[in-house]
């Protein structure tokens, strides 16, 4: 996951755009899988180098989230532009009927379980060391606060997907799959284990990267005491040796969810991509790639006597039921969003300056009202403002403008969001750009929200289409950011490059207050906002 940045500089393993119905069309060259799949798989680089050379192969990667590539399947984007997918796992795809009949062969590659990995001390402290654990007792923990953990959004990630399908399916006890219907019998049970959630993140690599550097002080926001992750990132993240202290990894008696990375071939691909798959996949499954595979990516072998290495204390797993319908599926994440995560508190800095008019400002109110449900694509029904979540809009030009915040109600919420729709149309651009004295502002307006309200998680999107040119500079910003409360400090400011908008500045700001970067000049804004929210 980290390797992404060197990915795309390779001749042999390209990446897209994370829209999947954004790669050209065409006859793809002889000996080339076009391949759809998880930002994860990055870290094959080494072993897809090696295979190109070995084989002849060529993978060309394009990069997507989870709901995303089901919906890819679903709605026939793939259609022509990719010979097979490549997913931690097919399950919910398969779980669509749309999506289910365009996968074709599918091999399954690597395998990796998604475990709690605590701090060491923090196992100690709960008496957890060398005991079997169930979710059970976890979820009751993290009731009592006994520790907090990071996790990715389950609609952004499989590791945040299979971790909530995973704790439900235990918690249920039912023995089978879970079901809508079971749901709410293990909602107390589930929002105790969510509410020791300190920290969401899109991807398993950033997640990982943003605990690291939070234990190790170089990010000013809350440090947490572990992840629900992949086994393979919490043994890469110890043994990187960059942790004060090594995470230990608690396997849940009662079971887990595995990601089982099938390389699928599409139905409808043709001749030359079925020839290529099926080479890749024999390469890739030989005893001696398999052990490759682990030594590089903390992944487990799928090909019987290739032996684990010593890093995989635990052997056997239990391996949970996953839920057999897309409506137990959809069932579980509206519930997590609306019921059982901390509700959010997000603040966007909007730039409404001149340089905005036209279809820039379109952009900008479209990606706002999508957010409030009009986009009613499987992706954009778990990306909008969710209920509970408290929702401040500041748009600024010249100057900051005034706050307006809303707050979304868990009973009836059309009428907030109806709202929220109505502000983000009536935005219009003029006047000049004054990006630091608005992010001040939002800071200013955030304190008082959040003192009163803290038990939310809480950012800022600050969005701007070109340089400073009014009010405070970055050196200024900076100075005032050093002096802000702790609790203010441990705010992350997610910044959207979009137009003519300073890389170099907003990365400052983006990496100063714990957050990330987010590029927005040649995709759609709505898609930058929706992925925004695996982050919130």
């Amino acid at each position: 996951m980290r390797k992404v940045l060197a990915l795309c500089l390779g001749v042999l393993l390209l990446a897209g755009c994370s829209d999947p119905s954004s790669a050209p069309l065409g006859e793809p060259e002889p000996g080339t899988l076009r391949v759809l799949a998880g930002s994860e798989l990055a870290d094959l680089q080494p072993v897809l180098d090696e295979a190109a050379k070995a084989i002849g192969i060529k993978v060309k990667f394009t990069f997507t989230g989870t709901l995303e590539g089901a919906e890819a399947l679903a709605n026939g984007s793939v259609d022509g532009r990719y010979d097979a997918v490549w997913f931690s796992s097919n399950r919910y795809p398969a779980s669509i009927p749309e999506a289910a009949k365009r996968l074709g062969n599918q091999v399954k590659i690597m395998s990796s379980p998604v475990v709690l990995g605590l701090a060491t001390s923090v196992v100690q402290r709960l008496g957890w060391a060398g005991k079997p654990v169930s979710w059970g007792e976890i979820a009751a923990q993290a009731g009592k606060k006994a520790f907090s953990y990071g996790m990715t959004d389950p609609s952004a990630s499989n590791s945040g997907f299979s971790a909530l399908v995973g704790v439900a399916s235990a918690l249920a006890g039912a023995g089978n799959a879970i079901d809508a219907q079971q749901i709410a019998s293990v909602t107390p049970q589930l929002t105790q284990f969510f509410s020791a959630q300190a920290l969401s993140a899109g991807s398993s690599g950033w997640l990982s990267d943003a605990y690291t550097r939070r234990a190790t002080g170089q990010d000013p926001g809350q440090k947490v005491d572990g992840l629900v992750n992949y086994e393979s990132v919490l043994l890469s993240a110890n043994a990187s040796g960059k942790l004060p202290e090594p995470l230990t990894l608690i396997y849940p008696s009662d079971g887990v969810v595995t990601a089982d990375y099938p390389l699928s071939l599409l139905a409808d691909a043709g001749s030359d991509a079925r020839s290529a798959h099926q080479r890749l996949s024999d390469h890739l499954r030989t005893p001696e790639i398999q052990q490759r595979i682990m030594e590089t990516t903390g992944r487990r072998p799928v090909v019987p006597g290739v032996a684990l290495g010593p890093q995989f204390t635990q052997r056997d797993l239990v391996e949970l039921p996953f839920p057999a319908t897309q409506q137990a599926v959809d069932a579980l994440l509206s519930a997590y969003f609306d019921k059982l995560r901390r509700p959010s508190r997000t603040l966007y800095v909007l730039d409404t300056s001149g340089s905005m008019a036209g279809d820039r400002i379109g952009s900008l109110r479209a990606a706002l009202v999508g957010l409030t449900g009009a986009d009613t694509s499987l992706t954009g029904r778990f990306r909008r403002f969710r209920s509970r979540e408290e929702v401040t809009m500041l748009p600024f030009n010249t100057g900051p403008g005034a706050a307006r915040t809303f707050t979304v109600p868990e009973q009836d919420p059309q009428g907030e969001l109806g709202r929220i729709k109505a502000f983000a149309d009536g935005l219009e651009a003029r006047g000049g750009t004054a990006i630091y004295d608005s992010l001040t502002r939002a800071y200013r307006v955030l304190e008082p929200l959040a003192a009163k309200d803290p038990d939310r998680f809480t950012s800022i999107v600050l969005m701007t289409d070109g340089e400073n040119a009014n009010g405070s500079s970055l050196p200024d910003f900076l100075t005032s950011f050093a002096v802000l409360p702790p609790a203010m400090k441990q705010v992350p400011v997610f910044t959207v490059l979009f137009g003519e908008g300073s890389s170099d500045e907003l990365t400052q700001v983006a990496t100063r207050s714990g957050g990330k970067v987010f590029d927005a000049r040649n995709v759609q804004l709505s898609r930058v906002f929706q992925e925004i929210r695996g982050y919130q």
